[in-house]
């Protein structure tokens, strides 16, 4: 039996991570592949049961994963950040979130024959819509810009929004089910210890880590063992409250001045991919099959009313007062994916109302389910055909993302941001960053290959990389991971391979790869090459000043870099025949080409000057020439003139 058990808890991990990398192999959310993975291995073959195989342990188990994702989504929720996600944004997580809540509820209860408490907490769990859904169907549809990114946003911020709703509505219900006090004396104890022990075990741990009264390497450790202790600490003082402590805490966490989250977020994600994977997998697995056909046309309806009704109800109403136009917020309005933090929530909370004998908690799951199939799945297939019906997909993709923001990243940035082209700056330096924002340019600070960045790095617009970072080690794995995400020919480097030593030599893909600007530019050169007062500098070749006259302006040295052709923007790499004239060049001028330039415009204004003094001397003499000519004349005139006179007199 134990080996058994050891086995099945290897075939989920193994299981999890094949259903992740499918999911992003094939640009589908992850939540499919582990969907009919876990309906496979429980209901279709009988291969894993939860129950028998955990007993008593599920629960626990359950309760402690649900804490952890709650936790981890409560990071992400900046009440400062908010506002600058723009006004639809908050529309949506807010009056969108209350108009879908109480539309939802409304069918529920009439459909499905909910008692008002648990139509509500169906409600609740269902608004959510969350990054793990949207991002991969946003890769797929690609929209434009402003549309992808409030979509994504949207799922960011209204994953522990739509949380605290659903443990709030929750608490409600399970303290109604309490015959021993009252109902509002027992859900406000579990309000006042949920709010008081989140805030102050969310201050308590911001003050540590304010400090540094931790070593670096537990820091990540003791946060999660502290929110697990914290978890089971509420529950043991006030039942059903260690939900809302936890994610009060990571709320108060979040919003706590001169506290960095940021390795504790990437850490949680990292332990709540495999979490959330693992736990999905499990609650699929424990789905009875026909408990989803037994809930009938009334299910169908409330998933009707959810896609059909409830979602375009609030995009229209929160669209009021933005500049959307009308083909924007029907797309908007029919991409409302539902994710896996509504089916891991929803189970646990069936698990409780079971034992509290809530009539109807049984529906829950299947329920939640049926809406998260329902709509992954029919707006998968659909949202592309419906962006193009509408007009709404994004054009050929111009912006470039750069990973390493040094002198020369933040010039070229800035230059190319001037020409409307949208940019976007990477570093794992925080002075490089620093200096970017401090110059109007979008950055995000960390490694743009990370679980965090999976979520938090806006590529609405950014259809190339380049790498231009001295960091040897991440250099490849930021090209490998943007050449699985954009294609292989959209991802260049600097050639920085050479000097090292067998061990450290890359792969010929990716050498390959290395050819940015022309062959052999490394790093160190363009770095110096700054550092001595190289300049960026935008040229418009015409048939007037051609490519050839460029160069013989500023010689040999000068290195090109980028061009724009009309609309569009090319990448100059090794063997990159760039036009002669019609582009507008941006190039890097070194110390000596700006020398030999100014002594080329100085020598040419030496024969400019000499050839207008040659000419002017032409000019004399041809004036001097032409009045000798004519003075013979005029004289010979002159004599007539006195000649005709005398005979007349």
């Amino acid at each position: 039996m134990v080996e058994y058990i050891t086995g099945i808890l290897a075939l989920i991990g193994v299981l999890s991570l094949f259903c992740q990398w499918l999911g992003w192999k094939l640009r589908l959310p992850a939540i499919l592949p582990l969907l009919l993975c876990g309906l496979l291995l429980g209901p279709g073959l009988g291969i894993l049961k939860p129950d028998a195989i955990f007993g008593e342990l599920l629960f626990p188990l359950i309760s402690l994963g649900v804490a952890i994702i709650l936790f981890e989504g409560s990071l992400t929720l900046n009440f400062k950040e908010i506002k600058d996600y723009g006004r639809m944004v908050t529309h949506l997580v807010t009056i969108g979130m209350v108009v879908t809540w109480v539309a939802i509820s409304l069918a529920t209860h009439y459909f499905m024959h909910f008692d008002w408490a648990l139509a509500l907490l169906f409600g609740a769990l269902v608004v959510v819509t969350g990054p793990t859904v949207i991002v991969p169907m946003l890769r797929s549809v690609r929209p434009k810009s402003q549309l992808a990114s409030v979509l994504r946003w949207e799922g960011i911020v209204i994953d522990p929004i739509g949380a605290v709703l659903a443990v709030l509505v929750f608490e409600y219900i399970a303290a109604s089910q309490d015959a021993t006090s009252h109902i509002l004396m027992s859900f406000a104890s579990i309000l006042a210890l949920g709010f008081g022990a989140g805030a102050a075990m969310g201050y308590l741990i911001g003050w540590v880590l304010r400090r540094d009264l931790l070593p670096h390497y537990l820091r990540n450790t003791a946060v999660l063992t502290v929110m697990l202790g914290t978890f089971v600490g509420s529950n043991l003082l006030q039942e059903e409250s260690g939900l809302l402590t936890v994610t009060v805490m990571g709320i108060w966490l979040a919003n706590m001045r001169g506290v960095d989250i940021a390795d504790i977020l990437e850490f949680k994600e990292t332990l709540t991919v495999l979490m959330i994977s693992a736990l999905f997998i499990l609650l699929a697995a424990r789905l009875d099959s026909s408990a989803m056909m037994d809930l009938g046309w009334g299910a169908i309806g409330v998933l009707a009313v959810a896609m059909l009704v409830a979602r375009p109800i609030s995009v229209w109403l929160s669209g009021i007062g933005t500049n959307l136009s009308t083909a924007d917020k029907w797309f908007l309005s029919w991409v409302a994916p539902r994710g896996i933090v509504a089916a891991a929530i929803s189970s646990l909370f069936a698990i409780k109302l079971e034992e509290l004998g809530v009539s109807g908690a049984e529906k829950i799951v299947p329920m939640v389910f049926l809406i998260i199939i329902g709509t992954v799945v029919i707006q998968s297939l659909t949202a592309g055909r419906w962006a193009r019906f509408l007009k709404v997909k994004a054009g050929s993709v111009q912006g470039i993302l750069f990973f390493g923001a040094s002198a020369f990243s933040r010039e070229m940035a800035k230059l190319l941001k001037a020409k409307n082209i949208k940019v976007m700056l990477a570093d794992t330096n925080w002075d490089n960053i620093r200096l970017a924002r401090m110059d109007n340019i979008p950055v995000y600070f960390g490694n743009p290959a990370s679980e965090h960045a999976e979520t938090y790095l806006d590529l609405t617009g950014i259809g190339r990389v380049l790498v231009l970072s001295p960091y040897r080690q991440l250099n490849p794995l930021v090209s490998f991971h943007f050449q699985d995400y954009f294609g292989s020919e959209k991802v260049f480097g600097l050639n920085n391979m050479e000097g090292t030593s067998a061990r450290h030599q890359a792969s010929e893909a990716y050498k390959k790869r290395l050819c940015l600007f022309g062959e052999g530019v490394t790093y160190a050169k363009i770095a110096s090459q700054m550092a001595r007062g190289g300049i960026l500098k935008s040229t418009t070749l015409r048939e007037s000043f051609t490519l050839v006259e460029f160069f013989r302006r500023y010689g040999e040295s000068v290195l090109p870099l980028v061009y724009l052709q009309g609309d569009k923007l090319r990448i100059v790499t090794a063997g990159c025949e760039i036009p002669a004239t019609g582009i507008e060049l941006i190039s890097l001028i070194p110390v000596e080409a700006q020398q030999y330039a100014r002594e080329q415009q100085e020598k040419e204004a030496l024969d400019k000057a000499k050839a207008e003094q040659e000419q002017a001397e032409r000019d004399a003499f041809a004036r001097l020439a032409q009045q000798e000519q004519t003075a013979p004349d005029m004289a010979m005139a002159s004599s007539a003139d006195v000649g005709e006179k005398s005979n007349g007199q």
